[in-house]
């Protein structure tokens, strides 16, 4: 099954940036979005508030195949 939610990890591993850099993206990402802390973000929702296509983050993920 595909996997829906995004982690800092994972932004971390597509960004390159450090651990607290890509907590905070998403937290910026769920501001943008009006999302509270508890609330999930999805991959789709990222990729739309970050302008990254949603394809190759998931390929660099491993979720998807090319």
């Amino acid at each position: 099954m595909k996997r829906l939610c995004i982690y800092s990890q994972d932004v971390q591993i597509i960004t390159g940036k450090s651990a607290r850099q890509s907590r905070t993206m998403i937290k910026d990402v769920k501001l943008e979005l009006n999302k509270t802390k508890k609330h999930l973000l999805t991959i789709k929702e990222f990729c739309t508030c970050t302008g990254l296509p949603q394809k190759d983050v998931e390929i660099a993920l491993g979720i998807s195949k090319s």
